[in-house]
């Protein structure tokens, strides 16, 4: 059973359609990047998962709890930060951290070890009894984290943790996020194409408030999102007879110039047809016309790139 399944879920506002028909599921341990533009459903689907929202039609379940039907045992089952990273500043860390342990139901007893366990992960020991509003950016960040983790959940999501950091700090959490990961189901949503790189497996993709793409990362890296293998090619002959022989390739779907290290040696990028693998034909192909290949090597695209393909930004 996966730990979170999304069937065909809706969300509108008035006459916009946030979410249309958005369906996934998550497994257990996974940690799974969610992509999309501005206004794309990201943070709207993910309240609607805590049940800051709810669904207009669909299911969402949580350990096979509906999050409707059963939603404090769903929502016993998530730790959440969400983009806004509501804290108290006028609390200590250490009073903000019981106040959300006694609102989680912990006891006395189990909330001390709890929270001595999320103060060390979190690595926010120097600052326990320090108000939240002297708290760096950084640090506001590591507590909320705390917050999150503190009752121990299955599922972890998280909104934009790195928002608003310097480079130090983003890199301080992400690898918190990384080491957090190891022990528990974490859904990441996020700008920063090198956080997902760093620590998700998989990664969804919304646009318009439906998923575009969904799979392992460098599957998806790999030409995965639609379908066709990306295959990098470079090989001595004529630079026109060789785009229009391999266009002619019966897997090729796309053929692109690219730039190589010697201009005088014609160099592309192939996509292949979906489920289709064109280096076996390039190869016969260059045998044929007795071409000399530099390079036929399997190829992916920068995670910014398939973004922006995929998403149509920057068009």
């Amino acid at each position: 059973m996966p730990l979170v399944q999304l069937q065909n879920v809706v969300k509108n506002f008035g006459d916009v359609r946030a979410v249309d028909g958005v369906s996934f599921s998550i497994g257990r341990g996974e940690v799974v990047g969610f992509l999309g533009p501005n206004g794309a459903g990201k943070t709207t689907t993910m309240r609607l998962i805590t049940q800051g929202l709810e669904a207009d039609e669909g299911r969402i379940e949580v350990d096979g709890r509906s999050v409707a039907d059963q939603p404090i045992e769903a929502r016993r089952r998530i730790g959440y930060l969400p983009e806004s990273n509501p804290l108290y500043g006028e609390m200590l860390v250490r009073e903000f951290l019981e106040y959300v342990g006694r609102l989680r139901g912990l006891t006395r007893d189990n909330l001390r070890a709890r929270i001595d366990r999320a103060v060390e992960q979190t690595g926010i020991g120097d600052m326990y009894s320090r108000p939240i509003g002297q708290l760096s950016k950084g640090y506001r960040q590591r507590t909320g984290l705390a917050q999150a983790i503190l009752a121990e959940p299955d599922l972890l999501i998280l909104d934009e943790p790195t928002e608003g950091l310097d480079p130090n700090q983003r890199t301080e959490i992400r690898n918190l996020i990384t080491h957090l990961g190891a022990e528990r189901t974490v859904l990441l949503s996020t700008h920063v194409m090198q956080e997902v790189r760093a620590t998700c497996s998989r990664l969804l993709i919304i646009h318009q408030g439906r998923i575009i793409a969904d799979g392992a990362v460098d599957a998806l890296l790999a030409g995965g999102a639609r379908g066709g293998v990306r295959v990098r090619v470079e090989l001595e002959a004529d630079v026109e007879a060789a785009r229009s022989a391999l266009l002619g390739l019966a897997p090729v779907a796309e053929v692109r110039d690219i730039h190589g290290e010697d201009e005088s040696r014609p160099r592309f990028v192939l996509i292949g047809k979906p489920g289709e693998d064109p280096r076996p034909a390039v190869s016969r192909l260059a045998r044929e016309r007795d071409w000399t290949l530099w390079e036929l090597a399997r190829d992916s695209e920068d995670l910014e790139a398939l973004f922006a393909e995929l998403t149509g930004e920057g068009r």
